[in-house]
């Protein structure tokens, strides 16, 4: 074709463009350039906003919004195959990562984010179309999680919102995902003003980041499969990794039973004795008991108080002589009234200082600059840590521990931090729970960065003794396929019944549900104790104990799966049916690998509720009845004693 017949044949597409968005701001969209070796293409939109499109032959991928990069420069070709956009001060460099008939893989980077500036790129939810998955756990955790609101929302472990896990990390029911780089100052932005329906990532060298990097990284990486599920392994393949390992079988067969929920601080020799003597009593089994909130001489110390507890070597050893293992609540704190050990730490540089050289942080457990927080960033601090811990077993009796805190927002504002200065504060969240995952299969954590690999479990941050999206019951559903599609398969839900907060213990009829909800969940943990309440919930907590190690060995066949394929445990429903707009929007189901369906009922006061089977032949749990899936079970009848659940046909318990 001749050059200006080309010309004129671009005029008429582009003015029909326009006469057909009348109304709307006109887009010219540039030549696409095309990725070698492939059939992957890259254009530009030009509107009101610059956007980029993907595209694998004719077919468009992707489509993103420069929100606040403007030029009028054309994409360019780099000597390695990628292309380059620039505005004159910085640039967006375009990779093909991978491309097959299978898997699409693109990488967005800009290397140079200058100080002062806030480079943010936007995607469409396409909400009532699209539905979202990962993110970070959240208090108020909806599911999917397309209904979540951020605004300039820095994305890191945190307190705020029970941030406990906060991957990079979405994928959505198209087979699309983003990943965004640690290198990366991120915040994000999700159904905010000014951006609805969209999520929104950007670049700040701000606090909670590094403020004194004279330029910043913003990178991330696209990619699209078939579905969810194609496209979730291949994150998986690529950059969330799998568990080297799986946790210890005791804690998935038999309860924890804590001090915690039930008798918060007041603990002492005499309560945990009596708190053993009533499991036994009362004939439940136990993988271990832990020791909560309380027992040192004052927070840090890592030694039992003599006036609370005498003897700690012979109070574990009577405990293991009735069949206990003893795990102990750990925290990552010293309070400055510690004096002995805050001022050993202090003068041996242990403590995370801010750039004035203070240590002075808050948590919990203290009044504001009144505790500091031990930099696990330093070899020093991590060995110094662990043989104080050591020195627990060895001398105390203790089996292990469970780990508290990690999160970012707990050490000083503005640290200073040891490693790679673009992943501050990060590290400290990922060498902590590295730091203490050395102590085996049977501790638990509650917070996590990138150690999917770590072969332990990874514990809900603390519910509310709630039914609803207000850290209820209803998110212990939310916060499991979260975690589950972060990268972590193995966890262990917080107490049943919740945590009992505000003095709202849990009643008779949430503790059941909320029992029966844990049933199909890798490991049960008591405080809260059936025999509060009467003769009923005792035998109905038995008959659920018993179906939950029943399945043990099921689950411990899941663990070993996730550690050679890196498989969700726990995974929503869709992902036996990646293609079922119903599945994809399922929130209060789960599945147990891909043969058991639990459809716990979480709304209180229901003793019947709507359950959804995907396509499959369906044996119902309670009785005998096989159903046919795709198919809705209209009001199944489900009193408190019955936990509705249903095992593909074929499926044996090995």
């Amino acid at each position: 074709m001749q050059p200006g017949l080309t010309l004129i044949l671009s005029v008429i597409v582009l003015g029909f463009c326009c006469l057909w968005q009348a109304g709307q701001a006109c887009q010219s969209i540039d030549q696409r350039f095309k990725f070698d070796n492939s059939d992957i293409y890259l254009r530009l939109r030009r509107g009101d906003k610059l956007q980029y499109e993907l595209m694998k032959g004719s077919r468009s991928l992707q489509t993103v919004t420069l929100d606040n990069f403007v030029t009028n420069n054309n994409l360019e070709a780099t000597t390695t195959g990628s292309y380059k956009l620039s505005d004159g001060t910085t640039s967006i460099e375009f990779s093909l990562v991978k491309s097959t008939t299978s898997v699409t893989h693109i990488r967005v980077a800009r290397d140079q984010v200058i100080k002062g500036t806030q480079p943010r790129d936007c995607l469409a939810l396409n909400t009532g179309r699209t539905h979202w998955y990962g993110g970070s756990e959240q208090k108020q955790h909806y599911w999917p999680v397309e209904r979540q609101q951020y605004s300039n929302f820095s994305y890191v472990p945190k307190e705020l919102g029970n941030m406990g896990v906060a991957e990079r990390y979405w994928v959505n029911s198209d087979g699309f995902f983003l990943y965004v780089d640690n290198t990366t100052p991120l915040f994000i932005d999700q159904n905010a003003v000014g951006h609805e329906d969209q999520l929104c990532i950007s670049a700040l060298s701000v606090l909670p980041y590094d403020p004194r990097l004279s330029s910043a990284k913003f990178s991330y990486q696209l990619a699209f499969a078939k579905d969810a599920k194609a496209a979730h392994m291949y994150a998986v393949e690529t950059l969330l990794g799998k568990p080297t390992g799986y946790p210890d079988e005791r804690m998935v067969q038999h309860p924890v039973w804590s001090t915690w929920a039930l008798y918060k601080a007041e603990v002492t020799d005499e309560v945990v004795r009596d708190f053993a003597k009533q499991i036994i009593d009362n004939g439940f089994e136990n993988s271990q008991l832990e020791i909560d909130d309380d027992w040192e001489d004052c927070y840090g110390a890592l030694t039992f108080r003599k006036n609370k507890f005498p003897d700690a070597k012979k109070l574990t050893d009577d405990l293991k002589a009735l069949g206990f293992r003893v795990t102990l609540w750990i925290h990552p704190f010293i309070n400055n009234n510690c004096t002995a050990i805050y001022e050993t730490a202090k003068q041996l540089g242990y403590l995370v200082l801010d750039h004035e050289g203070s240590a002075d942080t808050k948590w919990w457990n203290s009044k504001p600059k009144d505790a500091a927080y031990l930099d696990f960033t330093k070899t020093a601090v991590q060995e110094w840590f662990t043989t104080r811990l050591k020195r627990l077993q060895t001398e105390d009796g203790i089996d292990s521990f469970k780990f508290d805190a990690g999160e970012t927002s707990w050490i000083p504002t503005d640290p200073v931090l040891q490693g790679d200065a673009n992943q501050t504060p990060l590290q400290i969240t990922s060498d902590y729970v590295r730091t203490v995952a050395a102590f085996g299969d049977v501790i638990e954590v509650r917070s996590a960065q990138n150690t999917q690999d770590l072969p332990i479990f990874v514990r809900i941050v603390d519910k509310d003794s709630e039914w609803g999206w207000n850290n209820g019951l209803v998110t212990l559903i939310t916060s499991l396929l979260q975690m589950n599609l972060n990268g972590y398969p193995f966890v262990l839900p917080d107490m049943i019944g919740g945590n009992g907060y505000n003095e709202k213990p849990p009643n008779k009829e949430l503790f059941l549900r909320w029992l029966q909800a844990n049933v199909f969940m890798p490991s049960l943990q008591f405080s809260f104790v059936p025999w509060n309440f009467d003769d009923e919930t005792i035998e109905i907590s038995k008959t659920f104990t018993k179906l939950h190690s029943d399945y043990t060995p099921y689950i411990m066949k899941l663990f070993k799966r996730a550690t050679t394929t890196g498989e969700p445990v726990n995974a929503p429903l869709w992902w036996i049916a990646p293609n079922d707009a119903v599945a994809q929007s399922i929130y209060d189901e789960f599945l147990l690998g891909d043969d058991i369906i639990a459809a716990p009922v979480v709304t209180e006061g229901a003793t019947k509720r709507d359950i959804y089977l995907p396509e499959g032949q369906w044996t119902d749990g309670n009785g005998s009845a096989v159903y046919t899936g795709p198919v809705w079970l209209m009001e199944y009848p489900a009193p408190l004693n019955t936990l509705p659940y249903f095992v593909r046909v074929g499926f044996q318990l090995d």
